[in-house]
């Protein structure tokens, strides 16, 4: 996938059920400091990042290192599940700083998902994996969405596609 070049100002945010390879994938494509992670916000808080008790607070933190970021024109990518409530305030905050936005979108079929999670070292839940997978937006709804730009990328290929 080919994120390069971007803006130096760029939000973006990886989209996907836990397991689908969000996390490697930002490794691979940036660098530590350009990465917010819902999972280490929450090792932040409570010292553990599978204390899902502590996901509120871990949220407050993301929030606030992703505004500072934004509002510095620092590349910020946003590495949490972004499946529920979450583009929304990513793309009111991108649009008040005046910021591109790109999301990148895990459409990976739900057993090469079941497969790596269980492979990862925090297993989360089979069922919580099904939920969030059953979730996925498609491209043209991220579209509708307002991102500026919008990656696929498929773990059964191994590349991406953009646009509509």
């Amino acid at each position: 996938m080919n994120l390069l070049p971007h803006p130096a100002d760029l939000l973006c945010a990886l989209i996907g059920p836990p397991g689908s390879g969000k996390s490697t994938f930002a490794r691979q494509h940036f660098k530590p400091t350009e990465i917010v992670s819902s999972d280490f916000c929450r090792a932040l808080v409570a010292d553990d990042e599978n204390d899902q008790s502590a996901t509120g607070d871990a949220f407050e933190v993301l929030h606030l290192i992703v505004d500072k970021r934004l509002a510095r024109g620092r590349l910020t990518v946003i590495d949490a599940t972004n499946l529920r409530d979450d583009r929304p305030w990513l793309l009111a905050r991108a649009r008040h700083w005046k910021r591109p936005t790109t999301a990148v979108l895990f459409d990976v079929p739900l057993a090469t998902v079941q497969a790596q999670n269980a492979g990862r070292t925090r297993v989360v839940p089979a069922h919580v994996v099904r939920e969030f997978h059953g979730l996925l937006p498609t491209v043209d709804q991220l579209h509708d969405e307002g991102w500026d730009a919008v990656h696929l990328f498929s773990a059964l290929t191994r590349r991406s596609r953009t646009g509509r």
